[in-house]
């Protein structure tokens, strides 16, 4: 697999073997969305366990998110010296080993650095993925093989919920860290031997200069960087909110955990279809016209849920709005990565993506906060009212952005 990596031109099409590769990155991605969720579905039995309230895991779940801000911005400009395979595959044995760790933990100030530690690698497996699939086709199909890839953590979600629903009433939730350690580890260690390198890293490697961090507000790039920096901050701050706190806010309001989690998994199979369909809708209309549509509808949905009472005994309008909603902020997120892929060269796209998405990290961070702020002080309506406010300021960035990927554009490398 690995010597036929060269074969990649920019004016071919998209061949089965370069499918595969995507595959290949998408796999890593699958487990990184795995691990970043499964403390937001095992805080419920945490809380029993250690007699804790939930407001104390605050810290602990702002950890992993900090960790990924610092290992983003690292493992960008590490893909962008050494490698887009090896800082990837590096970062996914990371995060796997330290998250079957995370299963000895013993108080929440534990668990919140052993989560810290895991969140570097986590941080460091999304630009360089993204960068990875993107050089792996000619640049027509970026867009599609970045979100494709991307994509793969509301996959690796749902595979959270639906696996938390099942392995913590059966086993305890140290099993599922076990569980979720230990696959991300054995993927990393077989793609080792079967990923190649990036072909555009390893043609470029040798006569390019080397990018620095002030290369990304050289006069051409300041506008779309500082907007890219807005957009994945308020969007990751959004879809953390979800991630993080859905579960905690239903069983709050009377649902259980095998319950609540099983909407956390709609939610993100929204987010599946949701990215697809704004990967395809790129490629027909265009970045802005499709980003800025999701974001105003992710506005609205919010609103509908905050306005909504949580019935148990009455879920169906809740998983149709949670479906909708979930979609559109992943959407929105996912498809952020290929316009940041668009937007800066191959020199220095790593550091690019990884910058842009370290900064996103600070609304990551953030949301744990924010949403047990808007939940303590307003409960249920003002915690769904957070997806909106947070919306609004991603449209308002996305449409500040010069350098959008046009309907039919084919991004030169």
């Amino acid at each position: 697999m690995r010597h036929n990596a060269g074969s990649v031109r920019d004016g071919g099409r998209w061949t089965r073997h370069q499918a595969w590769l995507v595959a290949g990155t998408a796999l890593t991605i699958v487990v990184d969305g795995l691990d970043i969720q499964l403390l937001g579905n095992a805080i419920p039995s945490l809380m029993r366990e250690w007699s804790l309230p939930r407001s104390a895991f605050s810290t602990a779940l702002a950890m992993s998110p900090l960790g990924m801000m610092i290992g983003g911005a690292l493992g960008g400009w590490w893909g962008d010296r050494i490698g887009r395979r090896s800082a990837l595959l590096s970062s996914v044995l990371t995060f796997g080993a330290l998250t079957a760790v995370t299963a000895t933990a013993d108080s929440a100030a534990a668990l919140g650095a052993l989560r810290f530690i895991a969140g570097l690698g986590l941080g460091g497996a999304l630009p360089n993925a993204a960068a990875l699939a993107s050089e792996y086709v000619p640049p027509r199909q970026r867009p599609l093989a970045v979100t494709l890839t991307i994509v793969c953590v509301p996959l690796g979600g749902m595979l959270a919920a639906f696996l938390s629903a099942r392995v913590i009433p059966a086993y305890g939730w140290r099993a599922l860290f076990l569980v979720g350690g230990f696959v991300p580890f054995l993927l990393g260690a077989i793609l080792f031997r079967v990923l190649p390198e990036s072909p555009r890293f390893l043609a470029d490697r040798s006569e390019r200069p080397r990018g620095v961090l002030r290369d990304l507000f050289a006069p051409a790039l300041r506008r779309d960087t500082l907007a890219l920096f807005g957009a994945f901050f308020f969007c990751l701050l959004a879809n953390y909110v979800g991630f993080l706190l859905l579960v905690p806010t239903l069983t709050g309001a009377g649902f259980t955990q095998p319950a609540a989690s099983g909407v956390l998994g709609w939610w993100n199979v929204g987010g599946v279809a949701g990215a697809l369909v704004g990967a395809l809708s790129i490629q027909r209309v265009g970045s802005k016209v499709t980003m800025l549509g999701l974001s105003a509808v992710a506005v609205a949905s919010a609103g509908i849920l905050a306005s909504m009472r949580l019935d148990p005994q009455n879920t169906t309008m809740l998983l149709a709005v949670c479906i909708v909603l979930g979609g559109t902020l992943n959407a929105v997120q996912t498809t952020m990565y290929a316009l940041a892929v668009h937007v800066y060269p191959t020199e220095i796209r790593g550091t690019g993506i990884g910058t842009a998405v370290a900064v996103g990290r600070i609304g990551n961070v953030l949301a744990a906060y924010v949403g047990n702020f808007a939940l303590d002080r307003g409960g249920a309506p003002a915690y769904f009212s957070t997806f909106a406010v947070a919306m609004i300021l991603v449209f308002i960035s996305l449409a500040i952005v010069r350098r959008h990927i046009g309907s039919t554009a084919a991004a030169d490398a």
